[in-house]
């Protein structure tokens, strides 16, 4: 890394965060979990940042036991996960005490009722268990396949095209290729595309990751290059994923405009773009690589890290102001 940060335009390409820097990732996930948070004592009054909390500390569990878990996959688990932790919860709230502190007594004659009544209970009892269960797998699965239903950040798209203008844009994103297909379209579009074919992960493709425009459906994509967690398998914060682009990266001059003169590093040609501190500019400041942070500051997670430390090199609190400063500076 160069000892001073230099110009925006001084870069050849942006690696962005998807989830949480362009789409409205928190207040996706939140809608998606009050469902499961009103179903359960202990959760009903969460505030959104002690949901999130809860999301995220089983999320980085399962995350890191199966980092080659599909995305969705991962998220429906996650809300099985969490379910049960809820569930222990409110057990430990309920007393199954009685007055005398003993076990409750049966009524004399209560015993043989039992027995005539179990044989006409335990099947429906069975059945009741069964279809519970079921109710619950979908529920898990609705949650999982919920990405669809995120929001993208008013901003977002138009701003993306104006970066397009200056730079190559890379995606390295936490999901799976077929979650992502709904968020590429947004993206491109601003809007739920009337034809989403062009922002499908296609299945002949010709090089080792996407790079949708370089196929002739290419529609409005704004991105040279797409790297799902499916793709690199594994998960941010891992470096895994952030070395992956940069090896790619490096090893395809025309993705850079040409090739790396002596003494030039990718780690220069490249800024990192993110909300997350933890997810992404505290890995790319550990790589050398230099970073931007949108600052969204309806946020509650992620937006803070110990002692105050600062890893990025600009900070803008919405993509818009970004692409305008890089406007500027591009003008001058």
């Amino acid at each position: 890394m160069s000892t001073t940060p230099g110009k925006l335009t001084d870069r050849k390409m942006l690696i962005f965060d998807v989830y949480g820097t362009l789409m409205d990732w928190e207040t996706g996930l939140y809608d998606a979990l009050k469902p499961l948070l009103l179903r359960y004592k202990p959760s009903r009054n969460w505030t959104r940042k002690e949901a999130l909390t809860a999301f995220g500390s089983v999320e980085l569990d399962l995350q890191t036991q199966f980092p080659d878990m599909l995305y969705a996959d991962l998220l429906a688990k996650v809300h099985e996960v969490l379910e049960q932790r809820l569930k222990a919860l409110s057990s430990k709230d309920t007393s199954s005490s009685t007055l005398d502190g003993g076990e409750p007594k049966e009524p004399e004659g209560a015993e043989t009722a039992a027995e005539g009544a179990s044989a006409s209970t335990s099947a429906s009892t069975g059945s009741d268990e069964t279809k519970e269960a079921s109710s619950d797998a979908a529920q898990h699965k609705a949650f999982g396949d919920s990405i669809k239903n995120w929001s993208i950040f008013p901003d977002t798209s138009a701003a993306l095209h104006s970066l397009a203008k200056h730079y190559k844009l890379v995606v390295l994103s936490n999901v799976d290729r077929d979650s992502f297909q709904y968020t590429h379209g947004v993206l491109s579009e601003g809007r739920t595309p009337s034809d989403p074919s062009p922002y499908l992960y296609p299945g002949n493709k010709t090089t080792r990751f996407w790079q949708p425009q370089t196929t002739a459906a290419a529609g409005k994509s704004p991105f040279t290059l797409i790297l799902t967690a499916q793709d690199t398998g594994c998960y941010k914060p891992s470096l895994g994923g952030f070395q992956t682009a940069l090896e790619y990266i490096k090893s395809s001059p025309d993705l850079l405009g040409g090739t790396l003169k002596d003494g030039e590093d990718v780690e220069d040609k490249v800024l990192v773009v993110a909300q997350s501190l933890t997810h992404d500019h505290v890995p790319a400041s550990q790589l050398g690589v230099r970073s931007v942070w949108i600052d969204r500051q309806a946020a509650v997670m992620c937006n803070e890290l110990p002692g105050g430390a600062e890893p990025y090199s600009w900070k803008f609190e919405t993509m818009g102001e970004f692409a305008k400063a890089v406007e500027e500076e591009a003008a001058q």
